[in-house]
């Protein structure tokens, strides 16, 4: 007998669909109104957003807007129709994958339509299912997607663990040898949890011993990290040894697209490899053109980076100072571990909105170990001092009820009314 398709669906909405009822509107898909920035409104109230990726505060930019407005009446929404191959190139298309070649020190650079379809394709199109692929367990999930569609073995090593990393390695060679395959890398420029960056100069350095091609994600790290911003790699030194460099418009660009840069033999390989690319619509002109002036401005403008790191300097060393735990971040990413349980913690997240102003991301169990949670929040160049002052006070308040039990109190009270 043939089952009904959607009696799982109807019966099982998911690990995150079956908090959809109390928790949407609120918790997830909540709506943030008014100009994008620091101060917004949610549900009339207004709040001090810390979490947005705009990091370089370039989303209101009156350059940037002036850019996107201008492209937009000379060109419209749908401009170019049609995909790069077959009639949507232009020149400055070509502009844009020139420029960010050269800003992240590569040879060649090819635009995406979005990060996220982006490296699930780029993967893709450089395995075949002789080959093996090597990726670090806490990999974001369109790593984790693309790697699935690889018809071939994949080794996962511990996050960050140069141990783990060689001895998955040495697995992978034993089985590229058999195959006739070879072995692909792949790791983050930043993780986008914990804010640490990935060990790319040690990775680079293991290619003396193995015989591997490395791909690295830096969608935090570019336009962040690095003297001229170029990203994790130009951070710690071996930009030259990553041989796929990835990153995403959606941070420091404030955009939507992506790109994938590397030397030209390989670029103009996944140029007619590239499925999310070649059966798809080019980038529209808006996003072309205002990328065009957002990448001017990362070269042109260390200030805005600089108003950042101040950010970011004041924000996790006033943590650190009132005795938060933010991890091992080097980043700008900052997470605060607190202990408690997830009933604790939606009512500390529902505190801070409510009675403090502070919307953030807050992350807990299956994605951390059990009893933790984690408040994670992204400094941005819009912010202000007067903003971390804020919220510094408002973390020692809700620490406060959370180690005297006023919001596991208020937790067990509220299970108790809905029974």
């Amino acid at each position: 007998m043939v089952k009904d398709l959607f009696e799982r669906i109807q019966n099982n909405k998911g690990p995150l669909g079956k908090w959809a009822s109390q928790a949407e509107g609120y918790f997830v898909f909540p709506k943030l109104e008014g100009e994008l920035g620091p101060r917004m409104q949610f549900q009339g109230k207004n709040i001090l957003n810390w979490s947005l990726n705009d990091y370089l505060g370039l989303a209101n930019h009156p350059e940037v807007r002036k850019a996107d407005t201008d492209a937009a009446i000379q060109y419209g929404a749908a401009y170019p129709m049609g995909a790069r191959m077959m009639s949507g190139h232009t020149k400055y298309h070509e502009q844009l994958e020139q420029e960010l070649a050269a800003f992240v020190m590569k040879e060649s650079a090819y635009l995406l339509n979005f990060g996220y379809q982006g490296i699930m394709s780029t993967i893709d199109a450089l395995v075949t299912r002789n080959d093996v692929i090597v990726y670090d367990v806490d990999a974001h999930a369109c790593i984790i997607d693309g790697v699935r569609l690889h018809s071939g073995k994949r080794f996962t090593y511990k996050h960050n663990d140069i141990e783990s990393m060689e001895k998955n390695l040495q697995r992978a060679t034993k089985l590229a040898t058999e195959t006739g395959g070879g072995i692909l890398f792949i790791t983050e420029g930043v993780f986008g949890m914990r804010g640490q960056q990935g060990k790319l100069k040690e990775v680079v350095e293991m290619k003396k011993k193995y015989n591997f091609r490395l791909l690295v994600d830096d969608a935090h790290g570019f336009g962040t990290l690095g003297k001229t911003g170029a990203g994790a790699g130009e951070e710690q030194g071996c930009q030259d040894g990553i041989d796929v460099y990835f990153s995403t418009f959606a941070k420091s660009m404030a955009n939507i697209g992506a790109f994938v840069a590397g030397d030209k033999d390989i670029i103009d390989y996944l140029k007619y490899n590239l499925r999310s690319q070649m059966f798809a619509k080019a980038l529209p002109m808006i996003q072309t053109i205002g990328s065009l002036k957002r990448l001017e401005l990362l070269r042109n403008s260390s200030e805005i980076k600089d108003k950042l790191w101040e950010n970011v300097n004041a924000l996790q060393n006033g943590l650190k100072d009132r005795g938060f735990n933010i991890g091992d971040t080097n980043t700008c990413i900052t997470p605060v571990y607190l202990e408690g349980s997830i009933p604790e913690a939606m009512i500390m997240v529902n505190d801070l909105r409510e009675n403090y102003g502070i919307f953030l991301s807050i992350v807990v169990y299956p994605v951390i170990p059990k009893g933790i949670i984690l408040l994670r929040m992204i400094p941005t160049a819009s912010h202000t001092l007067e903003d971390i002052n804020e919220t510094l006070t408002a973390f020692e308040a809700i620490r406060d009820k959370l180690v005297n039990g006023t919001y596991a109190k208020i937790a067990e009270a509220s299970v108790q009314n809905v029974d």
